[in-house]
């Protein structure tokens, strides 16, 4: 049977000589798997397509245990990131969480939006890519039901007037009344807090419009690994390459 959906290429695997394997994050039918055939050969009309970060408009065969793609229709390659090394790493780590948070046969066409336009992001290289990365994990995170507390506190739920963060609490608990023995070093800074309140609240459209203080982004930094590290299972190679880069692209 065939079907069409729209969606893009998470990753690209070789199987045998010829032919490859797809993730693609789809509006219609959320995660699934999809068989190119052949994609390797010369003049194969698919092989470009067939690469991560191809978005577009796929026409697929559904096969007993798998599908096959028939045709692409790309509306956008995103070759803007893949001629920079910087933006390739970033876009892999996004396409990468994006898969692990993503599911097969389900409504992900919020994940594939924010995706979407996190990528054209990145591509236009007016935000610092490390804040552009923060940004997504909060905002891919709370598309996947973990979304941080940050309003109120999460064990009075009053508004304080300082807060620190607490992963495994699941956001900010304020200095007021619910936190005595902490170190002043982890005292957020109010912009951060508010930082955290617009990520969360603001639309697609305003969510890379902004930029940050030195300071707010490393605060953002801690608070983002700590988070990761609480509710996910699992490490991302290509999260563990831009942690160990010695500066940031397009400081």
């Amino acid at each position: 049977m065939q079907t069409e959906v729209t969606g893009m290429v998470l990753k690209a695997t070789q199987v045998g000589d010829y032919d490859r394997r797809l993730v693609i994050l789809t509006k219609e039918r959320g995660k699934i798997s999809a068989f190119v055939r052949g994609v390797r050969r010369a003049g194969n009309p698919l092989t470009a397509a067939s690469q991560p970060f191809a978005y577009g408009r796929f026409t697929l065969f559904s096969g007993r245990d798998a599908y096959r793609v028939q045709s692409i229709e790309v509306q956008n390659y995103f070759d803007e990131i893949k001629t920079d090394l910087d933006g390739i790493t970033y876009g892999t780590y996004f396409c990468e969480l994006a898969e692990h948070l993503t599911h097969e046969n389900l409504d992900d066409r919020e994940q594939l939006k924010l995706l979407y336009v996190t990528l054209r992001a990145i591509a236009k290289k007016q935000v610092p890519a490390e804040l552009i990365r923060r940004i997504y994990e909060i905002r891919a995170m709370a598309l996947d039901g973990e979304e941080m507390q940050v309003f109120s506190c999460v064990r009075c739920g009053n508004q304080g007037t300082g807060y620190v963060f607490r992963a495994r609490q699941g956001g900010l608990v304020c200095v007021d009344h619910c936190m005595v023995d902490y170190d002043i070093s982890e005292l957020l800074n109010p912009s951060t807090v508010y930082t955290l309140q617009f990520i969360l609240s603001t639309t697609l459209e305003k969510l890379y419009s902004f930029q940050v203080s030195a300071e707010v982004q490393q605060e953002l930094n801690r608070i983002c690994t700590d988070f990761l590290a609480e509710y996910t299972d699992r490490s991302f190679k290509s999260a563990e390459f831009l942690d160990s880069l010695s500066c940031n692209p397009w400081d």
